[in-house]
């Protein structure tokens, strides 16, 4: 399993972190998240994200439903920055 930091902005952070939108998608993959907000208020947010299989993910990611799912979630998918643990 390995750890990643992922970074990016949201049009609503109160909706975000409440969406269940994560558990859905990701929980079958096994991918596990905790999540932050910037404590100055601004739509940046960050979640630690524990990923099994990072090319499964990274697949995943490329789908429809992930697209859908960050739609849903109002993520700017033009933000995103994910670092991995070193």
């Amino acid at each position: 399993m390995a750890t990643y930091l992922a970074f990016h902005e949201v049009d609503d952070v109160d909706h975000w972190q409440s969406s269940p939108k994560r558990e859905e998608v990701f929980g079958p993959l096994g991918v596990t998240t905790r999540t932050f907000r910037d404590p100055e208020g601004s739509n940046r947010v960050g979640l630690i994200v524990e990923i099994p299989d990072f090319d499964a993910f990274q697949e995943f990611m490329q789908t429809e439903e992930a697209a859908d799912a960050m739609k849903h979630d109002g993520v700017r998918p033009e933000t995103l920055l994910v670092l991995k643990e070193a």
